[in-house]
């Protein structure tokens, strides 16, 4: 079976197991990253905030800031890359994505009621814009996403190529020049399978586009 290794503690992240599993993947969470080298690919999941100082900026409005995580995550993005092995980043894992090939971030987006969730913890929606024939084959010209963020990727790290804008022109969508490393700001993970959503496109044709990728 195809393995995806995931850095955190085992038991977490069951909407992304859920989804893997859902596309006939097996889900190999561990702090040992020693454990990644037998994984066929990467998925690097949501979650807090990339230090500013790893893309040489001040702290302005970055929060829940976690230096062994950022360490170990754009260590194992490295590794992957050198292996030519598939990536896929959600959310932060898009941004960390940039920041290891030494792209850098937009602290805190403008309009960022758009982009958070909702008072009531909901995932927000809002339209993105294609600009890469991935993401159009997959949903079009147009489409809508669910968002829950405060940051965006801002200047491009090496090798990528944007997917997707929103309506501030704000890149929330990339993939890597090897057709290997996807990135998306929103949560496909949320957006399908057992939590589709009829107001969004159905996330789970991003996974299996990246597990095609295999």
């Amino acid at each position: 079976m195809t393995k995806i290794f995931l850095r955190g503690e085992p038991g977490s992240f069951q909407n992304y197991v859920d989804a893997l599993t859902a596309c006939g993947a097996e889900s190999v969470i561990s702090m040992d990253l020693s454990l990644a080298d037998e994984c066929d690919a990467l998925l690097v999941p949501g979650g807090a905030d990339v230090n500013p100082k790893l893309y040489g900026q001040e702290n302005t409005a970055s929060f829940g800031i976690d230096d062994d995580k950022d360490r170990d995550e754009i260590a194992l993005i490295r590794r992957f890359l050198s292996l030519d092995r598939p990536v896929l980043g959600i959310c932060r894992g898009h941004q960390i994505i940039n920041v290891a090939l030494g792209g850098d971030m937009i602290q805190h987006v403008p309009n960022a009621e758009r982009h958070t969730r909702t008072p009531d913890d909901v995932d927000n929606i809002h339209p993105v814009r294609a600009c890469h024939p991935f993401l159009e084959d997959l949903y079009g010209k147009e489409f809508t996403v669910n968002s829950s963020h405060h940051q965006a990727v801002d200047r491009l790290g090496e090798g990528l190529i944007p997917t997707c804008f929103n309506e501030d022109d704000i890149c929330e969508g990339f993939i890597h020049e090897n057709g290997k490393i996807i990135g998306v700001q929103f949560h496909p993970e949320r957006i399908g399978f057992a939590l589709k959503r009829e107001d969004a496109v159905d996330g789970e044709k991003i996974f299996r586009a990246f597990l095609k990728l295999i």
